[in-house]
């Protein structure tokens, strides 16, 4: 009898295993980072999933006792996010952002940005929603953002963007679960290189932006979401310094580019000191998204020029 089996034997409601699942992340100090937040969450998130019950079903439940069955199905599938150390979105192949649900694998990052408060909010009050047409997501990954600006603004086209064919297969699953297909167009480009010549009112970005010294610390969880996704030079700016040297041409101009650079938001200040980038406040938490205006674009395009 294997050791999930004999504890299954031991343990006996959905609450009993939750419990075990985190005594056990604790013990093995696995990282949490792709969307929860302590031993608890993850727990939780997991054993509901092995069982297929929604996350939003009564407390009273976790006394429920579950079959033999059951317990191994939940104690299985804590074990492989301890053994495997893979973030719990790629166990389940599925991940939340702005409230949808999204199929992922391990050829995208696992969605967890800031940027779904501001879909949310549509933008305000940085635009005038009714006023917004078109919109640019470029980096989609797995077509997370995109898919909840289509949602957001359900009169607009979306153009979703990503270098990689193999993002753009999961974005193109992701697009088909949701029935867009008429509404997102998804690019194979290396950022503006391959996108038709259009003005949108919206850019939008989550590109790869973490650093050498960061990439070389990361917890083994980051470690299997795609490289391609995560590095971006020395200092975590290469693909945000061509962005902001091309959006405006892309941009209407009333439009807004909004672009994600976590940790390296220190390291863009330092290089375009004269730029005031607007860094963004977010009631969920979060932080190192910047907004620019068109005519701030305009403005400073020479520093982005230069650098």
């Amino acid at each position: 009898m294997s050791s999930i089996e004999q504890v299954a034997d031991e343990l006996m409601t959905l609450r009993d295993c939750v419990r075990w699942g985190v005594s056990r992340f604790h013990e093995a100090g696995i990282f949490y980072g792709h969307g929860m937040s302590s031993a608890l969450d993850e727990s939780v998130y997991l054993s509901l999933f092995a069982v297929n019950l929604a996350h939003d079903f009564s407390d009273d439940y976790f006394d429920c006792r579950l079959t033999r069955d059951e317990r191994i199905r939940v104690l299985s599938l804590l074990k492989s996010r301890i053994d495997e150390r893979k973030p719990a979105a790629y166990l389940t192949h599925e991940a939340w952002f702005a409230g949808l649900k999204f199929y992922v694998d391990d050829n995208v990052l696992v969605p967890r940005s800031p940027i779904a408060e501001l879909i949310e909010n549509r933008f305000e009050p940085w635009v005038v929603p009714e006023q917004v047409d078109s919109i640019l997501d470029l980096c989609t990954g797995s077509g997370c953002i995109a898919i909840a600006c289509a949602y957001a603004f359900d009169w607009a086209d979306v153009d979703a963007v990503d270098i990689s064919s193999s993002a753009l297969d999961v974005a193109e699953r992701n697009v088909a679960d949701h029935q867009l297909e008429d509404r997102v167009n998804l690019i194979e480009s290396d950022l503006f290189s391959d996108v038709p010549p259009r003005k949108y009112d919206i850019i939008v970005s989550n590109p790869p932006y973490v650093d050498a010294e960061d990439m070389a610390s990361l917890p083994n969880e980051y470690l299997h979401e795609p490289g391609l996704g995560l590095a971006a030079g020395e200092d975590g700016l290469d693909l945000v310094i061509p962005i902001l040297q091309q959006a405006r041409e892309f941009l209407t101009d009333q439009g807004i580019l909004v672009v994600e650079v976590g940790n390296s938001q220190m390291a863009l200040q330092e290089t375009f000191s004269q730029v005031p980038f607007y860094w963004l406040e977010f009631e969920r938490g979060g932080d190192g998204v910047f907004l620019l205006t068109a005519e701030q674009l305009d403005e400073f395009q020479t520093y982005f020029d230069k650098a």
